[in-house]
């Protein structure tokens, strides 16, 4: 299916622009001396973090979608859930253990053992991120995000009786309970980012819908633009906060409203490029280690070419060379852990496309 080819491009998409929030974070100490490029970096920096916000819209469409194509039993659901998500996040929760061990300077882990003992748990459980704790993996508080998610989503379509509502009935529910959490978020702030899910929630509706709205590429690329453009606003305090994440998840729903439903389009056809698939399908994986393995790389370029802020080809060189060493151990994580353990041992084949999470 196109949009299944297209869906793979657009997290292979996403995990290319987080990646870009963790290089432009750490080669600041080498380009800091000059104001404007170090604006530009900031500017980068602050467009890569709509990556995670894609992957939620996706992983909202994924799951409402599983969960409406046929019942199923819950716990099984659940379990799934599990083997999707930790053979590759315990293998590298363990990394990071044997790392912060290695290089005591670089820990994040409390000095007495029984709040070490505490904290380790914590990430076991997937807390932080929903809840105000330092995770040990820097990226691993989205999973919290997911957790929450694939907890309250089949309790809101069993509990609600979706399937057996109209789609009219199903879209004023869905919009409901937006409009209720926007404004408890926007009073009391709070993990607002999990309206992101609601816009792959109603992104399935529209796709399942027989006569909906197809935006043009131009419209869809246009909505993907706008949505990075979107990250440079500032809006200070949480009361905006919900609208800005309302904006976005309109943005990325037209995105793949266009990528999804236009056939062979420009845009389809950008997205299904295979490289960019590729990255896609190990996003899991690479989400999870690319920050390590760009820690390494800084901390070795540190001893070749120590930081004086006024070397800009370290941008220019190490964005792609970095990019380049990153992939590897992604690939070597996905290949070995997550694909043997998560995918291949655990799911059915027709479950593959449908497995992004992070």
């Amino acid at each position: 299916m196109n949009n299944v080819r297209a869906m793979e491009g657009l997290r292979g998409l996403a995990v290319f622009l987080v990646f870009l929030v963790h290089f432009m974070t750490l080669v600041e100490p080498w380009i800091q001396a000059d104001d404007g490029l170090l604006m530009g970096v900031r500017a980068v920096h602050s467009l890569g973090n709509v990556g995670v916000d894609l992957f939620f819209v996706l992983s909202g469409y994924l799951i409402y979608g599983a969960l409406m194509a046929r019942r199923q039993s819950l716990g099984r659901f659940w379990v799934r859930r599990v083997w999707r998500i930790y053979p590759v996040f315990v293998v590298m929760l363990a990394l990071y253990l044997l790392l912060s061990w290695l290089f005591p300077a670089e820990s994040k882990l409390p000095e007495a053992w029984g709040e070490r003992a505490i904290y380790v748990l914590q990430n076991l459980l997937l807390l932080p991120g929903l809840f105000p704790i330092e995770p040990i993996i820097t990226v691993a508080w989205s999973l919290s995000y997911e957790w929450f998610y694939y907890l309250l989503v089949p309790l809101l379509v069993e509990g609600g009786r979706l399937r057996e509502r109209s789609r009219k009935e199903r879209v004023a529910t869905l919009a409901f309970l937006t409009a209720i959490a926007s404004l408890a978020f926007g009073f009391f702030g709070g993990p607002v980012r999990l309206l992101m899910f609601a816009s792959g929630m109603a992104l399935w509706e529209a796709m399942s819908a027989r006569h909906f709205w197809q935006p043009s590429s131009a419209v869809g690329l246009a909505a993907g633009l706008s949505s990075l453009l979107l990250a440079l606003l500032p809006l200070p305090g949480a009361a905006l906060q919900p609208l800005k994440f309302l904006l976005l998840g309109a943005l990325f729903f037209t995105l793949c409203l266009a990528a999804f439903q236009t056939g062979r389009s420009s845009l389809a056809a950008g997205l299904t490029w295979t490289p960019l698939r590729w990255l896609g399908n190990m996003s899991y994986s690479y989400y999870l280690i690319h920050g390590l393995a760009l820690k390494a790389s800084f901390m070795l370029l540190g001893q070749l070419l120590p930081a004086n802020g006024e070397q800009p080809m370290v941008l220019l060189l190490g964005l792609p060379l970095f990019f380049a060493a990153s992939l590897v151990p992604g690939f070597l994580l996905f290949h070995f852990i997550e694909r043997p353990y998560s995918l291949d041992a655990t799911l059915p084949k027709r479950d593959l496309p449908n497995v992004a999470s992070a």
